[in-house]
């Protein structure tokens, strides 16, 4: 199993290309190996079925370019912060070994979302605890592992940013990624079933608001399109402050 750059830890499929999209599209990209774990299947989504949501997920993937995605298959509205829970999860960070990890909104419209951020922070912290064993798929045992940085990605609710990335140069791919959801998300090409009712995330105007937050936290870093996250765990040290200043777009 290839060990990861980034993973980005999710709720249900579809969350990290919502609220990241871009981010992985572009760390994807620039040669980064990506991931995303999956927490259920969106067994309770109004449109749609779970089988469809794996689906989209895998040609969701295919657009990204992800070296790795895999669903650990909890109970969709019932996410609890439980040691068996934290055990799977641990298995997964031990198992890919990121330097970064993305996960859910610490506050969402959804309980769900927020529920898999207290699951994931609590199991980042114990994947590093020599006394927690755990096994791999192979059965052999495996190494502590805990993630140099931690970054929530913003969800319907908002929050103030610590960082912004421009996804300007691959927002096209990202809206793409996206729209493979095509049972969740507005899709002109997708003929829903008669039963299936429009909900929060499903009009074209919701993509529009997508479209327009992105523009205005993009606006923040100079670039015409963003996404906002938190880092979790600060002050970070640096040893090389113009080079990573150099990197930032100047903006006034």
């Amino acid at each position: 199993m290839p060990t990861l750059d980034v993973l980005a830890l999710a709720a249900h499929p579809d969350d990290v290309e919502l609220c990241a999209g871009g981010t992985v599209c572009l760390l994807a990209q620039q040669g980064y190996d990506v991931g995303i774990v999956d927490f259920t299947k969106g067994q309770l989504g109004s449109r749609g079925t779970p089988q469809q949501r794996m689906e989209e997920a895998e040609r969701a993937s295919d657009i990204i370019g992800l070296s790795a995605r895999e669903n650990l298959g909890l109970m969709d509205g019932d996410i609890r912060n439980t040691k068996a829970n934290q055990r799977r999860v641990i298995e997964a960070v031990r198992r890919y070994r990121p330097d970064i990890v993305l996960l859910n909104a610490p506050e969402s419209r959804h309980p769900d979302h927020s529920d898999a951020a207290d699951l994931s922070t609590d199991a980042l912290y114990y994947s590093g605890l020599q006394e927690i064993e755990t096994t791999g798929p192979d059965g052999i045992p495996q190494a502590p592992w805990r993630p140099h940085h931690v970054l929530h990605y913003m969800q319907a609710v908002s929050f103030k940013p610590t960082m912004v990335v421009d996804v300007t140069d691959v927002w096209d791919q990202r809206i793409e990624a996206l729209q493979a959801f095509e049972s969740q998300f507005h899709n002109p090409d997708y003929e829903p079933d008669p039963d299936e009712p429009e909900t929060f995330v499903s009009n074209p105007e919701f993509f529009e608001w997508v479209k327009s937050r992105a523009r205005t936290y993009g606006y923040t870093v100079g670039a015409t399109y963003g996404e906002p996250f938190k880092y979790r765990h600060g002050p970070f040290g640096v040893t090389d402050l113009p080079g990573v200043l150099s990197k930032e777009k100047e903006f006034r």
